[in-house]
């Protein structure tokens, strides 16, 4: 069990409860903060701060912390939404924050930042893409392999993938083929704009995984966590494909990926 630091006397009672959380969680785990932020895609430091009660988490943390910890996520939003009603709302530290060297947020600073428009933000973003994903996603018509459009994947990720539910240890096929507008796909997305980066977990992530093993860019195990060792190969991708290495694919480096 690891021997914590006290938390601040200042800390809102609903935000030590659920920093508390937070640091069961770990230790019923057994990782370390080195194994934590390789999973999670947020620094070590980050999660040093997160667990003293130095800055609240993003709820794409919190999030990751569960999959990570191999709990359900939507208990410990709930206790996240709690808490960062109350850190809105609480004075903020007179003590001066800590530089690190990784970089820190607003947030991470001290600054209070409005988490719940945050949350509704990143909602409202999900539903647009998952509009344009379905625009431009033609493979996932009812249809089957009837028509003109590209071919249905028939491997074990089915087109009709759903929501994506990281699952420990799980290592998605990739069976990579030339479609028949001449690009790459592997069946879990046909996205060629979609901005994924750390911390990224959706199937879009899988589907660039897959592209990444397949010009000999190993990401390690595809299992659509945007971690550290993704964002390596990305950036060896990048370099090879002569674009802005920034470990993030957006277009430009779809565009090598599909290649």
């Amino acid at each position: 069990m690891s021997r914590w630091k006290k938390l601040p006397d200042s800390l809102d009672p609903h935000v030590r409860q659920f920093v508390v959380q937070l640091r069961r969680l770990k230790d019923h785990s057994g990782l370390g903060l080195a194994v934590l932020a390789d999973r999670t895609g947020y620094s070590r430091s980050s999660w040093d701060r997160y667990l003293n009660g130095k800055a609240l988490p993003p709820v794409e943390a919190v999030e990751a912390l569960a999959r990570a910890c191999d709990t359900d996520p939507v208990r410990l939003v709930a206790q996240w939404e709690v808490a960062a009603g109350a850190w809105d709302t609480a004075p903020t530290p007179t003590t001066a924050p800590e530089s690190e060297p990784d970089g820190t947020t607003a947030g991470d600073r001290g600054t209070r930042v409005p988490w719940r428009a945050m949350a509704l933000s990143s909602a409202t973003t999900a539903l647009v893409l998952l509009a344009v994903f379905a625009w431009i996603a033609p493979w996932e018509d009812d249809g089957g392999d009837g028509g003109g459009g590209a071919k249905p994947y028939t491997g074990e990720a089915h087109p009709k993938l759903g929501e994506f539910v990281y699952q420990p240890g799980k290592d998605y096929p990739c069976s990579v083929k030339r479609d028949d507008d001449g690009l790459l796909y592997a069946g879990y997305s046909r996205t060629r704009v979609e901005l994924i980066q750390e911390s990224s977990t959706r199937w879009s992530v899988v589907e660039a995984q897959c592209l990444l093993e397949h010009h000999h860019q190993s990401p390690g195990a595809a299992d659509g966590i945007f971690g550290s060792a993704t964002e390596r190969a990305v950036k060896r991708a990048q370099e090879k494909g002569r674009v802005a290495v920034d470990g993030k694919i957006g277009p430009d480096t779809w565009g090598v990926l599909r290649r």
